[in-house]
């Protein structure tokens, strides 16, 4: 039988070829909607999101038997407890990353206009080329303090309540903002002294979502530094920590998607603590240091560039290269739209130098630098202290084998901190 030909305009005769039907999906397609779901899946579960630690600790493994970072930092022997250290830090870092954090579309558009008004502003100002330009000098710290005492961790303290006195010029993106957080107008110090004459006054600066007496006196090893060394301490309320929060989570809007809240707040946490080493100058003290860990140790790195001349500075597990560090922790996704949208990149690079520890050479000897830091930790990893190492013309470091916390029970870090001290001079000998 003849199958008769189909009419000529289905077959594109004098009409021309047509347009080939539809075909199925690819399997290109279908792998990337089976990324997606999987994505999806892991954002919205922890139990599944803290599995990603152990891909990333594996790699971490790998990158050190092969030296990826080209001699950067030490590569001790991976041994299990080393790895362990490892996969807690990326455990915290994946289990941080839920989707309740993600900016949303307008976020996007918002964060990158006030970086962009932040970048012409701060060129027009001259503060992009002078960063230190950027800083205003505080007035002393007299007059209204209000006391209060306390008692923790075994130690009797008093804190000193002041008001700031900062706030961000009006001009400034972000300024109305962050002048909203009320509490953070009240700075709050905490003191632990000896009162038998002059001393050493060491100034401790906290690190990230602490802020209290029970916390900062373990994370900043006030006792051994008081009872041990025979110190003389301050502990300052980093701004929205602590008592200063604007929510649930201490710092929580200091350090995070809103970049000029980070520039604000280590604005005003040099301009704080500057007033209280004013302070701390009218106590008669025998020397005047500073000593912080992880947001602490960057800033600190910002106040001695700016402040008085200091006998001493120790940066443990230091942050020298926030917007790096924004870069590095932000998930795929985000990181990438964040370029997008100049968040990140240049822009974001350029407006934050005027609170970038890497602008600003300290007013200490150089024989009086001091660093530690841990060759596991994966939230402040060891290039960002390698990085402020450099900068600070190589002063004396010590590296030990663990993660972002492990300071804490490292004997390499505690023989370290005594013995710079008494190297500079602040260990008091007990009659």
């Amino acid at each position: 039988m003849t199958v008769p030909a189909p009419p000529a305009h289905e077959m594109g005769g004098a009409s021309g070829p047509q347009p080939a039907a539809p075909s199925g999906p690819s399997c290109l397609d279908g792998v990337r909607r089976l990324y997606r779901r999987t994505g999806s899946f892991v954002a919205r579960r922890a139990a599944a999101r803290a599995l990603l630690a152990v891909p990333r600790t594996t790699r971490f493994a790998v990158a050190s038997l092969v030296g990826r970072d080209g001699g950067a930092t030490p590569a001790p022997p991976l041994s299990p407890l080393l790895l362990a250290h490892v996969a807690m830090d990326e455990t915290i870092l994946a289990l941080a990353m839920a989707p309740n954090r993600f900016p949303r579309r307008a976020d996007y558009e918002r964060v990158s206009a006030e970086v962009g008004a932040a970048r012409e502003l701060f060129a027009a100002r001259g503060w992009l080329d002078d960063p230190a330009s950027y800083h205003r000098v505080p007035p002393p710290l007299t007059g209204e303090i209000a006391l209060t005492n306390g008692w923790a961790m075994g130690l009797p303290y008093q804190q000193l309540h002041f008001g700031s006195g900062f706030a961000p010029r009006a001009e400034e993106p972000g300024a109305d903002r962050w002048s909203a957080f009320t509490a953070n107008r009240t700075a709050v110090a905490t003191v632990v002294r000896h009162r038998d004459g002059p001393r050493p006054w060491l100034v401790c600066l906290h690190g990230f979502a602490m802020g209290y007496p029970f916390m900062d006196f373990v994370g900043l090893q006030t006792e051994r530094l008081h009872h041990e060394l025979g110190l003389n301490l301050v502990l300052p309320v980093l701004p929205l920590h602590g008592p200063r929060k604007a929510t649930a989570l201490g710092g929580e809007q200091f350090i995070g998607f809103d970049l000029m809240n980070a520039v604000h707040g280590l604005t005003q946490t040099v301009w704080d603590v500057r007033r209280i080493l004013s302070w701390v100058r009218m106590q008669e003290p025998t020397a005047v240091g500073l000593y912080g860990v992880s947001l602490g140790a960057l800033s600190a790195a910002l106040v001695a560039g700016l402040a008085d001349p200091l006998d001493c500075i120790v940066a443990g597990i230091p942050v020298s290269d926030f917007p790096a560090l924004l870069h590095a922790h932000s998930p795929h996704h985000v990181r990438m739209r964040s370029m997008e949208h100049e968040i990140l990149g240049r822009t974001a690079d350029e407006v934050c130098r005027v609170v970038g520890p890497l602008q600003f050479t300290p007013k200490v000897p150089i024989d009086r630098r001091y660093i530690f830091a841990g060759v596991g930790d994966r939230l402040a990893p060891a290039t960002q202290a390698t990085a402020l190492w450099r900068h600070w013309r190589e002063p004396r470091i010590a590296w030990y084998p663990g993660n972002h916390v492990g300071y804490l029970w490292s004997r390499n870090v505690a023989r370290f901190l005594g013995d710079v001290l008494t190297e500079a001079g602040f260990a008091v000998k007990e009659a």
